[in-house]
């Protein structure tokens, strides 16, 4: 006679699933929503209840077993399943509901996504936003992302996608800083000028400079007393009076609109269309994320025409 499968085994089989793939039981518990005590007595009464030893634990780290190894794809797979049978219950309900998870880099989600929260929450008041802000990309599959909003090129054949209208990198500067300056008529003048850089986290390489001029795209890398490794940081330094850096419209857009800044070189500012909002396939359906996705695109198409018209 074949043995039943019980609910607490089935939660042991989440968890453990989770945990694996994330490498720790609090990072498992962020993502289910459940306390990493929670996460570690599931997966105790799971092993408990299978006669194995899934992981091999230390102080700082979790390493999965043999027998773990075995298990894992599998307890991965049921997780999955149990998932989109989620989202194809949420699909079937009129008023989108239940909660979120938004994935984003800082930039992009203070100037994106954290504006859109209290109009969105107003028209869908049953939706909770669960928003996490990291410059370190993350697999939204693995932990359990609903929605996630990257720069650059999708490689993971796993994700639906969708890209966002483009946006203008353009130099800014503070009217402090340009009173009684020589406005630069072209990129080449940045060489009287201060200047602020930004140097990538995650690489160590300072970012180039871009400009269109004419039919072609140059970069330059000017020399600069002030280099940061935040965009938020060059907009901030560039606000404080450090002299001319280059920022992307959207996270321009606030203090300019304060007279904190004013594009400098603006005639040579250069368009990307590289901002894309990416979700697992199993969210396809799923009310909520339809419903956020919809007011992201129409904003950022709004956002971009008004940045034309100025």
């Amino acid at each position: 006679m074949t043995e039943q499968i019980g609910l607490e085994r089935l939660t042991g089989l989440f968890a453990f699933a989770r945990a694996a793939s994330l490498g720790s039981y609090t990072a498992a518990a962020r993502a289910l929503g459940v306390s990493p005590s929670a996460i570690s007595k599931s997966i105790q009464r799971l092993e408990r209840d299978l006669g194995i030893s899934l992981f091999t634990r230390t102080t700082r780290s979790l390493t999965l077993t043999e027998e773990g190894r075995n298990l894992h794809d599998r307890a991965l797979r049921l997780l999955r399943d149990v998932e989109e049978i989620e989202q194809v219950a949420k699909a079937a309900r009129s008023e989108p509901s239940g909660t979120i998870r938004i994935a984003a880099s800082m930039p992009i989600g203070l100037h994106m996504i954290v504006p859109l929260l209290p109009r969105f929450r107003a028209r869908h008041p049953q939706v909770k936003i669960d928003l996490r802000l990291s410059d370190q990309l993350v697999d939204i599959v693995k932990e359990g992302i609903d929605l996630a909003v990257r720069i650059g090129d999708l490689s993971d054949s796993r994700l639906l996608s969708r890209r966002l209208a483009p946006h203008t990198l353009c130099c800014y500067a503070s009217p402090s800083y340009l009173a009684g300056r020589v406005l630069p008529a072209h990129p080449d003048d940045l060489i009287d000028h201060k200047t602020v850089t930004l140097r990538y986290q995650s690489t160590g390489q300072t970012f180039l400079w871009p400009f269109r001029i004419g039919t072609r795209e140059i970069e330059l890398l000017p020399a600069s007393g002030i280099t940061v490794d935040a965009s938020e940081a060059v907009i901030a330094a560039v606000a404080a009076g450090g002299g001319i850096g280059v920022g992307a419209s959207f996270m321009a857009a606030p203090w300019v609109a304060r007279g904190d800044i004013v594009p400098v070189l603006s005639e040579f500012a250069v368009q990307r269309h590289n901002v894309t909002a990416i979700w697992p396939e199993s969210r396809r359906s799923n009310p909520a994320v339809r419903a956020f996705l919809d007011l992201l695109l129409k904003e950022t198409q709004i956002t971009q025409k008004r940045h034309e018209e100025e």
